[in-house]
């Protein structure tokens, strides 16, 4: 089996540990020369086409890392924005190198903060925590000077169309996240 073929049996993932080997090491640096194969970081490889064009495996790239922002509000389609890269939330006291050929924008959350709507979802094959719904539209409250206003009132606008939102979930997040006041303003704008 050529070591394409083994990395895409693997979920286009292989890691040091899962290598049978150091011939079948070898071939993973050569296919890394070829440019057919990706260093995601220390011993985690992926084939190149598959992380250009899905969800990472976010587990396997940032450990106890969260899908937020730009991805959170693409995956629930809160707006027609492309994510720009892949928006990834760690601890704030955690520190996390990134040698990757792809965008990765950490966010250091709080601890707490951390915990706070946080679910697991298939994405592209991959399960990944995320941001819930509720937590995804507090979130772009919070960040509405960074994101810009109009992409603020596009996610508030598709949020308040949904049938399946939770007005009190998003009551509970924004009183904890400390942006209720703000919220509030942004869905009497867009009511």
């Amino acid at each position: 089996m050529d070591i394409t073929q083994r990395v895409t049996a693997n979920r286009g993932y292989i890691t040091t540990s899962e290598m049978n080997g150091s011939s079948e090491y070898q071939r993973i640096l050569r296919g890394v020369k070829r440019g057919e194969l990706t260093k995601v970081r220390h011993g985690v490889y992926a084939l190149t086409d598959e992380l250009l064009d899905n969800m990472i495996d976010v587990e396997k790239v940032i450990p106890r890392g969260v899908v937020c922002l730009y991805n959170a509000w693409s995956y629930y389609n809160l707006t027609t924005t492309v994510p720009p890269e892949f928006c990834i939330a760690i601890e704030a006291k955690r520190k996390v190198s990134l040698n990757s050929p792809f965008p990765i924008k950490l966010y250091y959350w709080k601890k707490e903060n951390l915990q706070i709507g946080v679910t697991q979802a298939e994405i592209s094959g991959h399960t990944v925590r995320i941001t819930d719904l509720e937590r995804s539209v507090c979130d772009v409250v919070k960040y509405r000077n960074k994101v810009g206003m109009e992409l603020c009132g596009e996610v508030i606008r598709n949020y308040l169309k949904r049938t399946d939102k939770n007005l009190s979930l998003l009551s509970d997040y924004s009183k904890k996240l400390r942006v209720s006041k703000t919220l509030i303003t942004y869905i009497q704008m867009n009511a």
